[in-house]
């Protein structure tokens, strides 16, 4: 029986180039991929691991300051943004002020540890606070320097050592700048999404959408929670060895994350599904900072401690 060279037989063998191109497509991608996430690999001064960027220490200082302008915006239109000199603007702002004067010198100690040279981007920060009305109980601190601190975090930090520990940890996720490394993690996933649509888009769209849930799943449980679990325990670090470095007890951690370990009656999602470490595996790792954070506090504060 003759095949007409333009009927089944040539359809089949189209299937089959395309799979071949679906399968190129993935190759390069991964191979692009793999170039530019381990091409721009840096180790991190602060953690003497192998960190990734998606920008530029002024890009970051530039997108932070425009978030917080947005941020105090909002708040002085609710009412929220308390005046710089009401007392508890004034007590977190001291509390801020030792934890900044005291960056320079844990920089260069953590890079020193990790054998690395110390960096520099911190000098271009442009430092400032903000307390904001709110039962909610966080702080952050932006790209750039840019911090606000809610009043719902008061009544659960209980005193200035674990509020220095809280804002420690923030400054840390800025000087470790964990905002461009979330940066370069997107654009890797937003690539591979790119790359998936492109070499399934000939499936069936069952097919198709059981496919790309699955990597973004894969994604998600493999890739960006870990991620996250990974600056999480990193600015514990640092932001530890920076409060005690600034003459406050850096044992207070301890018992502030028990007591943030009981907000929402103590109901969270396992660790694989969070981006934030257990409690109890985050209280066993700062537990065994303790005496590195104590000798961070027995050099720089000579008897010294926070008032």
């Amino acid at each position: 029986m003759r095949i007409d060279p333009m009927g089944g037989a040539a359809a089949q063998g189209g299937k089959r180039r395309g799979g071949g191109v679906r399968w190129w497509i993935l190759i390069l991608f991964a191979g692009y991929a793999a170039w530019t996430w381990f091409g721009s690999a840096k180790v991190d001064p602060y953690t003497g691991e192998k960190a990734h960027y998606g920008a530029t220490a002024e890009e970051e200082v530039q997108l932070g300051t425009q978030a917080y302008q947005q941020v105090q915006s909002d708040a002085a239109a609710q009412g929220a943004l308390l005046p710089p000199d009401a007392q508890v603007s004034r007590q977190i702002r001291e509390i801020a002020n030792r934890l900044v004067a005291r960056v320079p010198e844990v920089t260069a100690a953590l890079a020193a540890q990790n054998q690395q040279q110390a960096p520099t981007d911190y000098q271009g920060f442009q430092w400032d606070v903000s307390v904001i009305q709110s039962e909610e109980v966080n702080a952050f601190c932006l790209p750039g320097g840019k911090m606000a601190v809610y009043t719902g975090l008061l009544p659960v930090a209980e005193n200035e050592h674990a509020m220095a520990v809280v804002m420690g940890h923030e400054i840390a996720h800025a000087l470790l700048r964990h905002g461009s490394q979330r940066m370069a993690q997107q654009k890797l996933v937003q690539m591979g999404q790119m790359a998936a649509g492109v070499a399934f888009g000939g499936m069936d769209p069952q097919q198709q959408q059981a496919v790309m849930a699955a990597l973004g799943a894969g994604a998600q449980y493999g890739f960006i929670l870990p991620y996250g679990r990974t600056h999480e325990t990193q600015a514990d670090q640092v932001g530890l060895m920076l409060a005690a470095a600034a003459c406050y007890d850096p044992a207070a951690a301890i018992p502030l994350w028990q007591r943030m370990a009981q907000l929402g009656s103590g109901q969270r999602p396992p660790e694989f599904a969070s981006t934030h470490p257990d409690p109890d595996n985050r209280i066993a790792h700062l537990q065994s900072l303790m005496p590195q954070a104590e000798a961070f506090r027995a050099k720089y504060c000579q008897g010294q401690r926070a008032p």
